[in-house]
């Protein structure tokens, strides 16, 4: 009589999946405090709120232990399941995303540091309109990178990977109109130095955002497009799913 372990194989793979489900929910769960911290940290400022900024910076603490969490599960899964193909990409792509998030996170924190300061001092409003046009375009493009990780979206990431160009464009516009401000008025340095780090803290968090789009693009193809440009990136998948290329 023989014994099947058909049982067993079917008991291992549902929690294996399940498993899998939960890691996915975990990034989720980094990544709405994450969005949030970006947000609030931005809110400091703009609202003078140095409570606000106060708490920001204190959950910074709770973003990296989230990371440090979430990479101890993937190390898990990989000695213990050994995944292969698409299973192997989600831990890869798991790893590597909490890995922005985290610096996201880290970006929040010196901009609500910057913020405190900028309050504290009574320095005035000099480059909030800046601030503010870019920390709505960046907070968009962290809300729909997580988006589209949840729901394996490629056309939603690639949305992303194009949008960092613009936000790339509008910080380079933003910097040049705060120079001239500092030239005109050499009061204005100091506070205008601090906008600017801020700004440079926002298009970081565009860049890493833009970095969990190219994993989405990884996991459910199979193809890395780091370092490639969004027009590139469109042909890669393109040309993966057998599409005839777009002339123009």
């Amino acid at each position: 009589m023989s014994i099947t372990n058909e049982p067993h194989s079917q008991h291992i793979s549902r929690q294996f999946s399940q498993e899998l489900e939960a890691l996915k929910t975990h990034l989720m769960t980094m990544g709405g405090l994450v969005e949030k911290q970006v947000q609030d940290a931005t809110r400091s400022l703009l609202e003078t709120d140095t409570a606000l900024a106060q708490r920001v910076v204190a959950n910074d603490r709770h973003v990296n232990d989230m990371q440090v969490k979430i990479d101890d599960e993937c190390t898990l899964l990989l000695v213990r399941r050994q995944p292969a193909a698409s299973d192997l990409r989600l831990v890869l792509a798991v790893t590597r995303a909490t890995s922005d998030l985290e610096r996201i996170g880290d970006e929040a924190d010196k901009i609500a540091r910057n913020a405190l300061e900028l309050v504290e001092s009574n320095s005035g409003n000099c480059g909030f309109v800046e601030v503010r046009l870019i920390s709505e375009h960046v907070r968009k493009m962290v809300s729909d990178s997580l988006t589209s990780f949840a729901h394996f979206d490629t056309e939603l990431a690639l949305k992303v990977v194009r949008e960092d160009d613009h936000v790339d464009s509008e910080y380079k516009t933003a910097m040049r109109s705060l120079m001239t401000l500092m030239m005109e008025d050499v009061r204005a340095i100091s506070p205008v130095l601090s906008i600017m780090w801020m700004l440079r803290s926002l298009e970081r968090i565009g860049d890493h955002a833009s970095n969990l789009a190219e994993y989405v693009i990884y996991l459910v193809k199979g193809m890395d497009v780091r370092h490639q440009n969004a027009d590139e990136v469109a042909c890669s998948i393109r040309a993966e799913d057998g599409s005839p290329p777009v002339s123009g």
